[in-house]
């Protein structure tokens, strides 16, 4: 456990990370000296920091402490100054273990609010326990329907499905991500003979469920998928899933796959001849390192993409656009900037803005009930609930955010880049090219 009040990064990495975190200052009157707290604000913080999923947390301290260096000087909360503590847990890319460190957030930090990001693994068990304890929690970077139907009493149950009371997920869903990949395939010549890669766990069961996941979608289109059926992650021979691609002359491979077993289903499909002419994948194409585990086998891999520092957003706490983000975390760390920068910068955007607006920022009901009150513009895109882009029965926990679709290519630096091939679903994105067969 990671207990952080302000975080200490050096002199050097300060300056460099100030065109985004500096421009709190003067901006708002919501920050105060640190010497007038006399109470705190503690948020809780749940993520993947190691494990197979433990890209996703990589940004994560970078986030964190420049969020904790925009409020050095405190919230000014309902008339009176509040310091502001997060503490940090490792779900270690375990469901149980996320569950624990949660357990540990409420009773024994007790936390004021829980944040949490990255996959249902993460996101679903952290959510579940702070509805039992009745502690507000808000989530993101797992697409809606696992995370609200997978916590459902009976997920094969519309029927039963019901909304929660202290918990909300702001992020994308499954029909926006399989818009966003036909509209890609759409721009190549191909057979339409789908291969897909699904996993025995939250996402891969939701990509491939016959009623909301990708096969009504894909059948209703023209396509032709081959599903060989779940696997368990972290699996180290996928040559029945390629001979059965190759059976069915498949010429676009899309999944959700975690980025180890991706790297290991990559090398085996080239050692056995399968190369598809688009691969559009979830979850293990998000990270440059991914890429780069893969040389130059990377170039025209497809994924989805829900931030770049070229969308046209800025951050709430600071006014800083997010190609300020990109270009300081690159400076800071020496690594090529990554998507989930901009959600995990978003939890602290709306934890800050349900505090402000509580009746009592100390009271869980209160702040549940800003929380659910949420208009907010943030650096990933507008985030309300209730909105009539997300069903009926979800409505109430669920907000979406822009999604687009984009490729890797290989630069003359021999660094990966993903540039936008298709906005059709978000144009206010801009796109940067247009899609390429893998070759």
């Amino acid at each position: 456990m990671n207990r952080i009040t302000r975080g200490r990064m050096s002199r050097r990495d300060l300056l460099k990370t100030s065109a985004v975190i500096g421009l709190a200052a003067g901006s708002t009157p919501l920050f105060a000296p640190a010497a007038r707290a006399a109470q705190s604000i503690k948020l809780g913080y749940v993520s993947p920091r190691s494990g197979p999923l433990a890209a996703f947390g990589e940004a994560d301290d970078f986030v964190i402490r420049g969020f904790l260096d925009t409020v050095k000087g405190g919230l000014d909360l309902g008339g009176s100054n509040y310091a502001v503590e997060v503490v940090v847990k490792d779900s270690q890319s375990n469901p149980n273990r996320a569950a624990e460190v949660t357990k540990e957030l409420i009773v024994t930090d007790e936390v004021d609010m829980v944040l949490v990001s990255s996959t249902p693994e993460t996101t679903n068990p952290v959510a579940t326990q702070c509805e039992i304890e009745e502690v507000p929690c808000i989530s993101t970077v797992a697409p809606w329907q696992p995370y609200f139907i997978g916590r459902q009493g009976n997920p094969g149950d519309p029927a039963s499905w019901k909304p929660f009371n202290s918990t909300f997920h702001f992020f994308w869903g499954l029909e926006d991500v399989i818009a966003v990949f036909t509209n890609m395939w759409g721009q190549l010549q191909t057979n339409k003979s789908v291969g897909g890669l699904f996993p025995n766990d939250g996402d891969g069961n939701a990509w491939g469920d016959p009623t909301v996941g990708f096969p009504p979608v894909l059948s209703k289109l023209g396509y032709r998928l081959t599903d060989p059926g779940r696997y368990q992650n972290l699996t180290d021979d996928f040559s029945a899933q390629i001979s059965a691609f190759r059976a069915a002359e498949t010429e676009i491979l899309t999944g959700v796959v975690i980025p180890p077993d991706f790297t290991t289903f990559w090398t085996q499909a080239s050692q056995r001849g399968f190369r598809p002419k688009a691969a559009s994948v979830g979850k293990a194409l998000l990270f440059p390192v991914a890429l780069e585990a893969l040389g130059k086998a990377g170039h025209n891999l497809s994924s989805e993409v829900w931030w770049t520092p070229t969308h046209p957003f800025k951050s709430s706490l600071t006014g800083a656009p997010a190609s300020a983000f990109g270009e300081a975390y690159q400076q800071a760390t020496g690594k090529p900037w990554t998507q989930p920068i901009g959600f995990a910068h978003a939890l602290f955007e709306l934890a800050v803005d349900a505090l402000k607006r509580s009746a009592d920022p100390k009271d869980p009901a209160a702040n549940i009930a800003a929380i659910g009150a949420a208009d907010l513009h943030t650096l990933v895109g507008p985030i309300k609930f209730g909105q009539d882009n997300v069903p009926p029965f979800a409505r109430k926990n669920v907000a979406k955010t822009p999604l687009v679709g984009g490729q890797w290519r290989l630069g003359a630096d021999g660094k990966y880049q993903i540039i936008v091939t298709d906005n059709q679903t978000a144009p206010e994105i801009p796109a940067g090219g247009r899609m390429e067969a893998i070759g």
